[in-house]
């Protein structure tokens, strides 16, 4: 069980890299006037997203071995909670997957402002997650 909570601790890490990342580059596209660096921020957005989601499924795919397999939070409230954190997590992955496709149809009509406060909420659910992991209040 060690090696399957070691794994998933490494693939959260490495997904929310990407996470905290994804946006900061979106902020830097919204205030892109150049089309060269436009064109430099976009292929790294893509490369990053590509890279993330593998990530963001491995980190899953341990994280449900765990509660799945060995039944480490079953029937205990702080994991039904966590559970719906990650479900927001996913969805806010998928969400940068849309905004993505918004930046490479050239369409975008957000502010970097938006962008710069799209990219906190990733911290607030980590922030969520970890101390219901930790704490355990209910």
């Amino acid at each position: 069980m060690l090696w399957v909570k070691t794994f998933h601790i490494v693939f959260i890490t490495s997904w929310f890299a990407g996470l905290f990342y994804l946006p900061r580059i979106y902020v830097n596209l919204a205030q892109a006037q150049d089309p060269a660096s436009s064109a430099c921020l976009l292929g790294m957005a893509q490369r990053l997203y590509r890279f993330m989601t593998p990530l963001a499924v491995l980190a899953i795919v341990f994280g449900l071995w765990l509660f799945l397999g060995y039944g480490l939070g079953s029937g205990q409230g702080w994991m039904h909670a966590k559970l719906f954190f990650v479900v927001l997590l996913i969805a806010y992955h998928l969400a940068c997957g849309r905004l993505l496709k918004v930046f490479e149809r050239q369409a975008n009509t957000r502010s970097h402002r938006f962008y710069r406060w799209f990219n906190e909420i990733p911290v607030i659910l980590l922030l969520i997650v970890v101390t219901l992991v930790v704490v355990r209040p209910f």
